[in-house]
């Protein structure tokens, strides 16, 4: 356990200003990172019929295409992370996924899209160990909780951007179009990483002399670090929990808005017309994009509040938060997508994705304190390989295949609509492995 000893010695509290400037880019570049990926989920209806796919093959472009690669670059990419400037390998690897974004614009094929969706899932599978690893050694561990969460409201925040720009653009243009507007920002931010941000870790290092310097921690090897994980139950039993979450999350994320354009088609021409939104898309795009974006970043940062407040007196009860909110929001989506209108649906959807993201600050915040410093990085990165290599790997195709299974029964609408109601239904797991998260955590974090 040397190696992964508390590090207070090898950790930089930057300035207030430091940490907003930090968390500020940090969050936008995530909030880009989630574009890329929900913008093929408001354009799959479009993409589908120009391309004519099935719904398992949009399964594979949201799921295994993007996912397969995202986990096999997580943690090579973050070992690097661990050694080297956090802020020019975030910087390198956002333009390549925004140059790779871009291109998906001028795909004729479900390969050619493939192919792209495989590269900005590999660029991005290097962002989030890279960018929490830089918050976790900049804030206050009283604060970390917070601060992640905050950073994390640019998973619904680009979850919003991305279904209301691309619903917006697709009508007004076309689905090729709205890849090339999205993808471009993001050579801005990189440039804009490297010319605000600095890694503490080497700012750390160059306010230290040589003698000093040596003494900081090495890099804990990788095989260190994954027998330390793997052995403490409280961090198998959260991953096991965000996993479940994950394969119905993902899921649902990809077939939103084919849900609502199924069932809900004539309803939406009525509201696009009397709100001069000029099509379902867009109006569907801007609303659907509010309605789990706006309040799913609300939820994401009062979760890390929550669960600051809770963690700094006892540091089990930073799990309190997840398991609660998930399991009232858990029901809540079920009735969102058996009720007939689509106010009533959207509303529904609002209030659930407030609660069922509440689990993240509190999570990330609690396993990260369960490793050293120099260890983050690394057990960030094992955390999304399982979580999202099985829950965005297969929560999407899962998801698609059930749907056409019963497509064969039912009408498209009724089937997509009690696939999703049976994906649903597995959350309720979650809340079991969260709250025996909370039963099995140590009373002390180690860093």
């Amino acid at each position: 356990m040397d190696t992964m000893a508390p590090a207070s010695t090898n950790t930089a509290i930057a300035s207030r200003g430091q940490r907003l400037v930090i968390l500020l880019l940090l969050t936008t570049i995530y909030a880009l990172a989630f574009i890329d990926r929900q913008i093929v989920n408001i354009l799959a209806e479009p993409i589908k019929q120009e391309l004519g796919l099935a719904d398992w093959e949009i399964g594979v472009l949201a799921g295994p295409a993007f996912a397969l690669f995202y986990a096999l670059g997580a943690i090579p990419l973050a070992r690097l992370s661990e050694r080297l400037n956090r802020v020019y390998i975030l910087s390198a690897l956002l333009a390549i996924w925004s140059g790779f974004t871009a291109l998906s614009g001028f795909a004729t094929s479900f390969f050619h899209l493939l192919l792209v969706r495989i590269g900005v899932g590999a660029a991005e599978s290097g962002c989030v160990p890279a960018a929490q690893s830089l918050i976790s050694d900049s804030v206050p561990r009283e604060e970390r909780a917070t601060a992640l969460a905050l950073f994390s409201t640019g998973l619904p925040l680009g979850s919003l951007l991305g279904l209301a720009i691309g619903g917006i653009v697709a009508h007004h243009f076309d689905w090729r179009t709205a890849f090339f507007i999205v993808g471009l920002p993001g050579i801005i931010l990189a440039l804009m990483l490297v010319i605000f941000v600095r890694d503490p870790r080497q700012t750390l290092n160059a306010s230290h002399t040589s003698s000093v310097a040596s003494q900081q921690p090495e890099v804990p090897p990788l095989l260190v670090v994954l027998k330390i994980l793997w052995t403490t139950r409280s961090f198998t039993w959260m991953l096991s929990g965000a996993t479940i979450l994950s394969i119905a999350g993902y899921g649902h994320m990809t077939f939103y808005a084919s849900f609502f354009l199924r069932n809900h088609a004539s309803e939406l021409e009525s509201l696009a017309s009397a709100t001069n939104m000029g099509g379902p898309i867009a109006f569907l795009g801007l609303s659907l994009g509010l309605a789990v974006g706006l309040t799913g970043a609300i939820g994401t940062a009062l979760g890390g509040r929550l669960g600051d407040w809770r963690g700094v007196k006892k540091f089990r009860d930073y799990m309190l938060v997840p398991t609660l909110a998930t399991a009232i929001g858990t029901p809540i989506t079920i009735g969102a997508l058996l009720i007939p209108s689509v106010p009533g649906a959207l509303g529904l959807f609002a209030f659930a994705a407030l609660l069922k993201s509440m689990w993240i600050g509190p999570v990330f915040a609690t396993f990260q304190s369960l490793v050293s410093s120099r260890a983050r990085a690394t057990a960030v990165s094992v955390f999304l390989l399982v979580m999202n290599g099985v829950g965005l790997g297969l929560g999407p195709v899962i998801l698609g295949a059930m749907s056409d299974f019963l497509g064969g029964f039912m009408a498209s609408g009724d089937a997509l609509r009690w696939a999703m109601v049976s994906t649903t239904i597995l959350i309720f797991f979650a809340v079991i492995c969260f709250a025996m998260a909370w039963r099995t955590l140590p009373d002390e974090p180690v860093s």
